[in-house]
């Protein structure tokens, strides 16, 4: 993709977040995303066939880039303990800076149809797979202890998720990072990390 195609692309995955964030996936025109990307309505469809892929590209792509993000963060940390609270840092502050991206995650998404989540289920296992590996990892260096990864890696995806979904629903504007020591304490706990250190 050429660089100022690529450019209108990300143009309109942008105006999407924003838009479905706004109006809701269901009430939105693709005309209002259309506008606030800047271009004209028939352009959109030169890159995405319709609004259900453009839902999924964005998903995808924006997802693709956190989860990088994260990947690359947890690699510059050694123990476990130091990668778990990387990850509950990076994910909490990527979707606080990324307010419209967390509303269209946690609300508009979960109302999708079933086609929409299979194809947004990519992501989600990769970033699923990074948790366990990391988990699997201070079970391997016997830095932490449990009894079942799989079940690990939903608590502690579980409860960032929670966290997101109660932050763009409240009627109060907070701080995630507030929360981040608070959530640690509570893996640490879970985890049985305090116990080896």
């Amino acid at each position: 993709m050429s660089k100022p195609r690529e450019e209108k692309y990300q143009a309109i995955l942008d105006a999407a977040t924003t838009a479905f964030a706004e109006y809701g996936y269901f009430s939105c025109q693709v005309s209002k995303i259309a506008k606030l990307a800047g271009i004209a309505d028939g352009t959109i469809y030169l890159y995405f066939k319709n609004k259900e892929d453009i839902l999924v590209s964005l998903f995808t792509e924006r997802m693709g880039q956190f989860i990088k993000e994260i990947r690359q963060a947890t690699g510059k940390y050694e123990t476990t303990q130091e990668r778990l609270l990387c990850i509950i840092r990076t994910h909490l502050r990527y979707m606080q800076e990324n307010r419209s991206l967390a509303i269209v995650t946690q609300i508009e998404l979960r109302q999708s149809n079933p086609e929409i989540r299979e194809a947004i289920s990519g992501p989600l296992r990769e970033y699923f797979h990074l948790i366990e590996q990391v988990l699997a990892e201070g079970v391997k260096k016997d830095e932490i202890i449990l009894a079942d990864i799989k079940v690990a890696r939903q608590m502690f995806f579980g409860t960032l998720d929670a966290m997101i979904s109660d932050w763009v629903t409240s009627k109060k504007p907070r701080s995630l990072e507030e929360s981040e020591d608070v959530v640690f304490d509570l893996v640490r706990g879970a985890f049985k990390i305090n116990n080896l250190t």
